[in-house]
């Protein structure tokens, strides 16, 4: 992944922040809060206008992060994802909760369930539900059970929305560990 610093914010983008704090500042659960959150943001993709021709730029090796928001306080950022044709992140899971929506394009998601070492067996991953996500389309989810991998999944350039629960500027990522186990 590549990481671009904030650049110009468009009015659409400064609406949906404030829409964002707005159901952050009310403190409640991880999973209501990400919950609201995808509500608050689903109306804003498609929109022309949300991004800049830069925060649109994709890379040819790996997906690109621009950081759109980081909150002064921490309490959350928002970022763009572009991914080129195939490109993909590693199986992996967050810091905190996460909010995303596909602006343009498809994705793929495959989640997965941890299932611990046992006396006779090693940990493993298991694959419990495979996601494609189109224009439009948010999903959220607080952790525990946040285990994934995201890949761009059409022939075209996909861009997506992700809001995160944490301030993606202090801690470099929003990713909390990237899995190497077996998955079944």
């Amino acid at each position: 992944m590549t990481t671009t610093t904030p650049a110009r914010t468009t009015a659409r983008m400064a609406a949906l922040v404030t829409e964002i704090r707005t159901v952050v500042d009310r403190g409640l659960a991880p999973d209501l809060t990400a919950y609201l959150v995808g509500e608050r943001l689903a109306p804003h993709l498609g929109i022309p206008g949300l991004l800049t021709a830069e925060q649109r730029e994709g890379h040819t090796d790996r997906y690109r992060q621009h950081i759109l928001h980081a909150e002064p306080d921490g309490s959350f950022s928002v970022v763009a994802l572009v991914w080129l044709p195939g490109q993909e992140t590693a199986v992996h899971d967050h810091v905190s909760w996460c909010v995303a929506g596909v602006h343009e394009g498809e994705e793929s998601e495959l989640r997965y369930r941890l299932v611990p070492a046992t006396a006779t067996e090693g940990a493993r991953l298991v694959a419990t539900e495979h996601v494609v996500n189109g224009p439009g389309d948010v999903c959220g989810f607080a952790p525990p059970g946040d285990i994934h991998k995201v890949r761009n999944s059409c022939r075209t350039k996909a861009i997506s929305l992700h809001v995160y629960g944490a301030d993606v500027v202090r801690l470099g990522s929003s990713v909390r560990r990237v899995y190497t186990l077996p998955s079944d």
